[in-house]
């Protein structure tokens, strides 16, 4: 036994392999070893009989979901100012709020409600950002790091075009706020890792861009930041940026889209050919975002051509342009958006299915972090277990037809287990 990451659960598993398709094994045996799976079985292999078995019933058995894109100081505020659109929501209720994590003990308040609600939720991986405050960052990473969840936290970067009080001093300050924290932060824990999160090229000077990316390089840190998320904003971008080809190529001067996939874009909307091609290039992630793309009338991603093109595509929340941290609600909506787009802008662009909203889900985002997001050996055994029993129906269903009718109608009270790392997180 390797401290407690050796045993087995039986149940009836779900897990894709590629974007297309969903494996389903009822009543089959996953195993874990020394925190990583060994596979799924019909029936136990020989070397494992010793291994501790969890029989989960008729429970469904799902790889642990990945978020890629979720603002922790706006949790206090979700379901607010939802008619407004993005540059007047950000100023209307993001900064007044996010400024408030200057008191620690404030932060302490809210980050304990945002991270109990993740402790509870299906995520097992996120991707999130922090505030430009140092401490309550470091506060948030703490309390991150008690919820088991594996995640990448960001203090922000923002030295411009923000409001005084919300907007550090210049390039230099930030850079050396943000070195601090890396000292403080780098080797403190065992769940959670740093994010370089410069906010968006509106907030950032040139100046800062190009240290942040200097930072990237020297100290191979991932980023992750917002790209194409609505239209005013793009044109915002190309009258500060005027040297620039597209909103991606100013992150891409900076080495900020990253090489090898060590770079997080969320949303990218309105995307061009030019700049597809360039975030495949990088090997970029996109975190689609469809509930906070609706909610702030953004628009709807093209993720059926992402899919086609090849890009590295996962999904995010975005609370709380989103409304809630459930990664099967952007499953739904991100079909759901999909099917609009295809009906009233694109009808070359066919609706995502089912398979493929759990693909980005699971395994989609969770490649960001490694092998992480099946149950494939040698995956990172991140898992979840869900009980449908209480979504009543008369007829005989499929094991698929369960997990999706899960997907559209359950909630965290339906998680009744939950593994990160082959580590129990309840």
């Amino acid at each position: 036994m390797t401290d407690g990451r050796d045993f087995i659960l039986k149940g009836n598993i779900c897990y894709s392999k590629d974007v297309k398709s969903l494996e389903t094994v009822e009543q089959g045996f996953l195993v874990c070893r020394d925190g990583k799976s060994a596979g799924v079985f019909e029936e136990i292999p020989e070397q494992y009989k010793d291994y501790p078995v969890k029989d989960c019933g008729n429970m469904m058995i799902i790889p642990g979901l990945v978020d890629l894109h979720i603002h922790a100081p706006q949790f206090a505020f979700r379901g607010l100012g939802m008619d407004l659109e993005l540059l007047d929501w950000l100023n209307t209720n993001t900064f007044p709020e996010e400024a408030k994590y200057k008191d620690l003990e404030y932060a302490k308040k809210a980050y304990e409600i945002f991270a109990e609600a993740m402790k509870k939720s299906g995520t097992t991986r996120a991707c999130i950002f922090g505030t430009i405050h140092n401490q309550a960052t470091e506060l948030l990473m703490d309390l991150m790091e008690e919820t088991g969840i594996k995640s990448m936290v960001g203090k922000v970067n923002m030295d411009r075009n923000s409001p005084d009080y919300l907007r550090e001093q210049d390039a230099q300050q930030s850079e050396q706020d943000t070195l601090q924290w890396l000292e403080r932060t780098s080797a403190k824990y065992k769940n959670v890792k740093p994010i370089l999160t410069p906010r968006f090229i509106p907030s950032c000077t040139d100046d800062l861009m190009e240290r942040l990316g200097r930072l990237r390089k020297e100290r191979e840190l991932p980023v992750q930041s917002h790209l194409s998320e609505n239209q005013g904003e793009i044109q915002w971008v190309k009258e500060l940026c005027p040297d620039s080809q597209s909103y991606s190529d100013a992150y891409d001067k900076f080495g900020l889209l990253g090489e090898a996939g060590e770079t997080i874009m969320a949303h990218c909307v309105y995307l061009t050919e030019e700049e597809m091609e360039l975030i495949k290039a990088r090997g970029t992630y996109i975190a689609h975002c469809p509930n906070s793309n609706t909610n702030l009338s953004s628009g709807v991603a093209p993720i059926r051509t992402f899919l086609e093109k090849g890009l590295n595509v996962g999904l995010g929340s975005d609370v709380a342009g989103g409304s809630g941290e459930s990664i099967f609600r952007a499953m739904a909506d991100s079909i759901q958006t999909s099917k609009l787009r295809w009906r009233l802008q694109d009808d070359s662009l066919k609706p995502l299915t089912v398979e493929e909203a759990f693909y980005l889900g699971t395994a989609g985002g969770g490649s960001f972090f490694g092998k992480v997001g099946s149950f494939e050996e040698g995956y990172e055994f991140d898992a979840l277990i869900l009980d449908d029993s209480s979504l009543r129906h008369p007829q005989p269903l499929t094991l698929r037809e369960r997990l999706e009718r899960f997907i559209y109608l359950s909630d965290d009270r339906h998680i009744t287990g939950k593994y990160a790392e082959g580590v129990k997180v309840f």
